[in-house]
């Protein structure tokens, strides 16, 4: 459960049981790349799911997580989202604070070492044993070992566990070691956790490559708040710097969540950009958003377009060999994915 990582967490806890054996069940809110389909019953009792926090029906207004009755639970993160349903942070705290009193005194809560938001829930209390990850003195340690995160060491208890993948980031990092301490808990060796997770291909539309034309490399990812865009365009920056052939990072991106359109995050937008060269912003009317304000302040270069084509027709005009682009959008925004792809490899073909 958490804000941010969730679909990501879930699809390796269920890849590394799967890959030591334990054919469990699984419900994941996305397309796992190493299964064919989202959901299965499974063949054991592990049953892995994706804990949201969203309410559970018309008719019943508790988080939907309330109801599945963990034994290990990971918290990734918790920052406010959800404006539609939630008041504030406070509101949305009271639900994960029914959360971990659902788990047994035999269980374990699995946490970052330093999120303030979650102290505060677990402060109210807690049944069972708690273990944190990340650096310092957390109980399972993170050590990168290359800037991008494809490369780095997981250490608990003095020993150490090297995992090398194909995923990027800092945040990917920080779900690998959650799901590695999950997955000890219900029995796997360390060494084979890690072990599979270089095998693990990732989640559909989670910084997924869906292109490449004449060298620019075109990526599709559901990124949808500020921090997930931050973490996200950081690690593609990182993996940039270590390609001597890489050129600019561009972002196109449509505000198409309830809370991002009713401008919950309109004054830490601009600083999830940091990473990027050039954010094409798709405009939409009905977004409650100052979007010459969050133009001004975005470090690189900022221009708000009216309609997919016209986000096309600019990536179409700049990109050059080398460059990445990537699409944010937490829905279908208008077929661009396709569309944009379509129209580079024309373009390519008009300059042949």
């Amino acid at each position: 459960a958490g804000t941010h990582g969730k679909t990501t967490t879930t699809s390796m806890v269920t890849w590394i049981l799967d890959y030591a054996g334990m054919q469990p069940g699984y419900l994941i809110g996305g397309v796992p790349a190493n299964f064919p389909v989202s959901a299965r019953l499974g063949e054991s009792d592990f049953f892995v799911i994706e804990a949201d926090e969203y309410d559970s029906a018309f008719f019943d207004k508790r988080s939907k997580f309330i109801h599945y009755l963990s034994r290990t639970l990971i918290l990734g993160n918790l920052e406010f989202d959800h404006a539609d349903i939630f008041r504030d942070l406070e509101d949305i705290q009271r639900q994960f604070q029914h959360l971990v009193k659902t788990v047994p005194g035999s269980g374990l809560i699995i946490t970052p070492a330093d999120t303030a938001n979650l102290e505060e829930v677990l402060a109210k209390g807690l049944w069972c044993e708690r273990q944190t990850v990340g650096s310092g003195q957390a109980d399972w340690q993170l050590r990168p070992l290359t800037a991008d995160g494809s490369r780095f060491e997981i250490v608990h208890q003095g020993q150490a566990w090297l995992v090398e993948w194909s995923l990027l980031g800092q945040h990917n990092m920080a779900n690998a070691i959650a799901a590695v301490a999950a997955a000890v808990h219900v029995g796997v060796p360390p060494a084979l956790a890690c072990e599979a997770l270089g095998s693990f291909k990732g989640v559909k539309r989670r910084l997924e490559l869906i292109g490449d034309c004449a060298g620019i490399k075109v990526y599709d990812d559901f990124a949808h708040h500020p921090t997930a865009i931050r973490s996200t365009l950081e690690g593609m920056r990182a993996a940039m710097q270590e390609d001597a052939d890489s050129g600019r990072l561009i972002v196109l991106i449509e505000a198409r969540s309830n809370t991002m359109k009713m401008g919950c995050h309109q004054h830490s937008l601009a600083a999830a950009f940091d990473a990027a060269d050039l954010v094409l912003w798709h405009r939409d009317p009905a977004a409650q958003l100052d979007l010459e304000a969050i133009g001004s302040a975005v470090k690189g270069t900022f221009q708000a377009l009216d309609n997919t084509q016209a986000l096309i027709e600019q990536v179409a005009a700049v990109a050059q060999s080398g460059d990445r682009v990537v699409i944010m959008s937490n829905g279908g925004f208008d077929g661009i994915h396709g569309r944009l792809t379509q129209r580079l490899a024309e373009r390519r073909t008009e300059s042949a």
